[in-house]
């Protein structure tokens, strides 16, 4: 029997436009469905690499591709959306219809944890369409002006983490009944941390800040900090993320001097991870940054822009960009 606030009721409780509901519906029935492929396991079909190549050059996953066309029939459906754009199509995808939202995504993001069982998820972002027949331009808009932005962390359980704006907050799916069920609201990042999560295997490319930063975590009691630091890493933002809106902490993907020689800005995409991260972390009291200014803030000039990363905590964030700065 179902107990507790399903996600459409939240949201329409919270007075959200009725159109977004419409829209935040499709991605909830898109990560029922991708959900439900992935816990099928070697029992599906979907598992191992496609043998392609998205627009970024990185091999695809059968379930990245499977996972993108799930989420584009599902916005269809919706008849909220104008158009879309996502991490595994080069240019944008106009819809049929006159909807009023441009739906921007990762449909699954931490695909390589796939076969060996670790979690993995889906992130998403919402703009206003400033037209029914949107250009590539019309999605170039600053984080700060995101409708709604969310993740779907497919783990032991399936969470849905969203925000319109007013807080952060937690749907779990209870499949005896289909449904997100709010199970958290308005997540709050605790202010300090003592946690970290840094791909450390990259750490002789790292520049001297970052460089200086880490070694002054890593030095402990002793060291500068004078406290004990913990370092995590999953390799997969959603999950990373997901703790750290749980119970504190920082996610850094610094820039590199192996992503610069590839003329690269960074690792992550600046609209359909970053952005979205960085409008969840601050609704829940977070910071979000490069390391020199806030993420958010920045006009993006392509769509598969790619920008450093430094999310969690406000005190721990604010410390990073004081290395920068020195």
């Amino acid at each position: 029997m179902q107990t507790g606030t399903t996600l459409t009721q939240d949201l329409r409780v919270r007075g959200t436009d009725e159109a977004l509901v419409r829209l935040m519906d499709g991605v909830a029935t898109a990560s029922k469905v991708i959900a439900d492929g992935i816990a099928q396991g070697d029992l599906g079909d979907a598992l191992g690499t496609a043998e392609t190549e998205n627009v970024q050059g990185e091999t695809q996953k059968k379930l990245d591709i499977v996972s993108n066309e799930i989420f584009i029939s599902t916005a269809q459906a919706s008849g909220a959306a104008a158009g879309l754009a996502s991490e595994e199509m080069e240019d944008i995808y106009p819809l049929v219809g006159d909807g009023e939202y441009l739906l921007v995504f990762d449909p699954l993001d931490g695909s390589s944890n796939i076969d060996v069982n670790v979690s993995v998820g889906s992130i998403f972002s919402v703009l206003k369409s400033p037209s029914n027949n949107p250009t590539t331009e019309d999605y170039l808009q600053a984080g700060n002006t995101q409708v709604a932005a969310g993740y779907v962390v497919y783990g032991p359980a399936t969470v849905m983490v969203l925000t319109t704006g007013q807080g952060t907050h937690c749907y779990t799916l209870d499949r005896a009944v289909g449904e997100f069920i709010l199970s958290k609201e308005s997540l709050q990042v605790p202010q300090r941390t003592s946690e970290f999560a840094i791909n450390a295997s990259n750490q002789r490319h790292w520049e001297e800040p970052m460089q200086a930063y880490i070694a002054d975590c890593l030095a402990g009691k002793e060291g500068p900090r004078e406290r004990d630091f913990n370092m995590r890493w999953i390799a997969s933002m959603v999950a990373d993320v997901h703790r750290i809106l749980t119970r504190g902490g920082i996610f850094i993907y610094p820039i590199d001097a192996k992503l610069s020689a590839k003329n690269q800005g960074g690792k992550l995409r600046l609209m359909y991870e970053a952005n979205p991260m960085a409008m969840l972390v601050e609704q829940a009291g977070g910071a979000a940054s490069t390391g020199r200014g806030r993420i958010v803030d920045i006009a993006p000039e392509h769509l598969h822009q790619r920008v450093p990363v430094v999310l969690g905590s406000r005190d721990e964030v604010a410390e990073v960009e004081a290395y920068y700065r020195r």
